[in-house]
């Protein structure tokens, strides 16, 4: 299927590794030139270098650390300049630390988890949206977490957190539709990526048993049986950064082999 992304210009947050890359390795095939951002250099540099040669299209490597008031901006203003439009917004951003909530996290903690995952949501949108209503097209995609659907031991933080970032995109999903811009979420279960491989790491500690044994516990979780390839959940990402996800607005969609019980 032709998703009709040719000449189109996307912002993808957090794009040097793992499924922010994935999705912006997937938008580059489907021909959209890219803004992407890393907190190195080094490791953005190499990521837009890669897409590149794979891929041929143009791709604008930004230092930014979306978790500040400066680095959306910064990644937002430099996917205009170059390119003079916007039409897709990805918004992503790493995981907060597990643990749970008793005496594992203090006020600090708390706060650089709103900055990261949901404050971060906030600021790529308002810089965004100027742009993406001039497009008539406007996609935004926030890559959030199956926490949303159904909580995740150990992880209060991510499960507080990206919950505020459904209520915000599902307000601006009514606000922004008269202006073509839609507003939808997805909600990965457990992919083959260097996160959840934290995660497994330190599951493993704290039950003492090895990450292996931590790994195959949780895909006994999975009806599928295995993780997720990361190309899978950008093939989802791509189809709604494209024309054929137009009537697809305020969603929130699970990618998880099954894992999530919840019925919506």
């Amino acid at each position: 299927m032709d998703l009709g992304l040719k000449g189109t210009v996307a912002v993808v947050a957090a794009a040097s590794q793992g499924l922010g890359r994935a999705v912006a390795m997937q938008l580059a095939r489907e021909g959209a030139s890219l803004a992407i951002c890393s907190r190195k250099q080094d490791a953005i540099q190499t990521a837009a270098a890669d897409i590149r040669q794979q891929t041929g299209v143009e791709v604008v490597a930004v230092v930014a650390d979306v978790s500040t008031p400066e680095g959306p901006e910064a990644l937002v203003h430099a996917a205009v300049e170059r390119f003079g439009r916007l039409d897709i917004l990805v918004c992503n951003a790493g995981g907060p630390p597990p643990g749970g909530f008793s005496r594992q996290h203090d006020d600090e903690a708390w706060r650089q988890a709103f900055d990261l995952n949901l404050l971060s949501v906030v600021r790529l949108i308002r810089a965004a949206i100027p742009y993406l209503r001039q497009s008539g097209r406007g996609r935004i995609i926030n890559m959030v977490s199956s926490s949303v659907k159904q909580p995740i031991e150990g992880l209060v933080l991510s499960n507080a957190v990206r919950s505020g970032v459904i209520g915000l995109a599902k307000t601006l999903a009514t606000e922004l539709a008269p202006d073509g811009v839609t507003v939808n979420n997805i909600a990965p279960g457990r992919f083959d990526t260097a996160r959840i491989r934290e995660l497994d790491q330190a599951r493993a500690r704290s039950l003492g048993i090895t990450e292996e044994q931590a790994r195959n516990e949780a895909i006994k979780q999975i009806p599928s049986g295995r993780y997720g390839r990361p190309e899978e959940f950008a093939y989802l990402a791509a189809f709604l950064a494209s024309d054929k996800s137009s009537y697809i607005t305020g969603a929130t969609v699970q990618i998880d082999g099954g894992m999530v019980k919840s019925l919506l």
